[in-house]
């Protein structure tokens, strides 16, 4: 591949049907204006722009938009079953004792008082420890700063679905 050729993965993704990439979008976020507005930039012709694409569509979601995307997550801890993605991103709770799974449902549900939504953190390569020494952190945010590092942690989320859909040795 030279570096200035698309990638087989992101070739593929760029040529599904538009109803298929929007399915594919919308697996892997849910807000549909999130979806909308990256297929709406096909083709890409890196996957840095896609990315990039993605960081711009995250900066402009609204409030509806994060709580439609964040409505697709589920709590840290219990991972959607039969959802391998789910389960993948969670790993680092799957070997946790049961005193910090107690914990940590403790600590979500407070958390969903407090904000009207699930803790959203990006779970990819972080330990239960590590998810819940940060939602301890976060619940004390004011509610504005606590959207704005949702927002962020979203759009890493997002950064790694979008990665797997585009990787290269993906069936098709």
């Amino acid at each position: 591949m030279t570096p200035t050729s698309e990638p087989a993965g992101l070739a593929r993704f760029n040529a599904l049907e538009e109803h298929a990439a929007y399915a594919v979008l919308h697996e892997a976020c849910a807000s549909a204006t999130w979806a909308k507005r990256l297929l709406a930039a096909r083709p890409y012709a890196t996957v840095d722009a896609l990315f990039a694409e993605n960081d711009t569509a995250m900066a402009e979601l609204t409030a509806d938009d994060l709580a439609e995307a964040m409505a697709g997550h589920p709590p840290i801890g219990r991972p959607k079953p039969g959802d391998p993605t789910s389960a993948r991103e969670q790993s680092g709770m799957a070997s946790a004792d049961a005193a910090l799974k107690a914990e940590m449902l403790d600590l979500n549900l407070s958390y969903q008082e407090r904000f009207g939504h699930v803790f959203l953190i990006c779970a990819t390569g972080r330990t239960g420890e590590q998810m819940r020494d940060a939602l301890k952190e976060r619940i004390g945010n004011a509610p504005e700063r606590e959207r704005e590092i949702v927002r962020t942690e979203l759009g890493k989320i997002n950064r790694i679905r979008l990665a797997r859909i585009v990787e290269e040795d993906r069936a098709s």
